[in-house]
């Protein structure tokens, strides 16, 4: 007799590197662009952007980040700085940055950093899927991993799944029947700590 032929795929997501400050561009006084010096993020995941200063002197002036999103898609955002010397983190999630350009020269040095919020798509296009199951690795923060169907900046959780904060400890969950569907691709959101890598079976 003629075994079954399953129509699920695997993924897996892993991205455990460290928020830094000068990830994106070095701290320096650019006239308007930034130098980038990374453009893209770990286990081509999209990470959000922080723009740090070292002075006071520089309320309300702007860095805006031009790249694309956990698609490929077009993704713009402007992240204002403060009157403080401060790191100011940005809300959207970037998976490559083509430019970051401020407004007017900061008085200060400012750079251009990655964030401690992480996403990843497991459908490569915005398209229909079913998430079948999953296993997550816990680091050693306890967190919450956001199922988004569509992209973070406008897509809806439908779903949640909390880690347990003890480092290395497994949860595996298998979805019944069909499974839950994504009508506009499969998204994955958590925050860096709090996951050591998760394997996402979806068809």
């Amino acid at each position: 007799m003629a075994g079954t032929i399953s129509d699920v795929s695997v993924i897996t997501i892993s991205d455990e590197v460290a928020a830094s400050t000068t990830f994106v561009a070095a701290a320096a006084r650019p006239n308007t662009a930034f130098t980038i010096a990374n453009s893209s993020f770990a286990s081509g995941g999209a990470r959000n952007v922080t723009v740090t200063t070292a002075g006071t002197g520089d309320n309300a002036k702007t860095v805006t980040i031009v790249g694309t999103d956990v698609f490929g898609d077009a993704l713009t955002e402007v992240i204002t700085s403060t009157s403080s010397a401060e790191t100011v983190a940005g809300t959207k999630f970037f998976k490559t940055i083509t430019s970051a350009t401020c407004s007017a020269q900061y008085a200060a040095n400012v750079s251009v950093g990655s964030g401690t919020l992480a996403a990843q798509a497991v459908i490569g296009t915005a398209s229909r899927g079913r998430l079948k199951g999953f296993s997550i690795v816990s680091g050693g923060a306890a967190g919450v991993v956001n199922f988004y169907d569509g992209a973070p900046e406008d897509g809806t959780i439908l779903m949640k799944s909390r880690t347990i904060g003890t480092d290395n400890t497994t949860i595996d969950r298998t979805i019944p029947q069909n499974g839950v569907l994504f009508s506009t691709g499969i998204v994955l959101q958590y925050t860096i700590g709090t996951v050591d890598m998760m394997t996402i079976f979806h068809a």
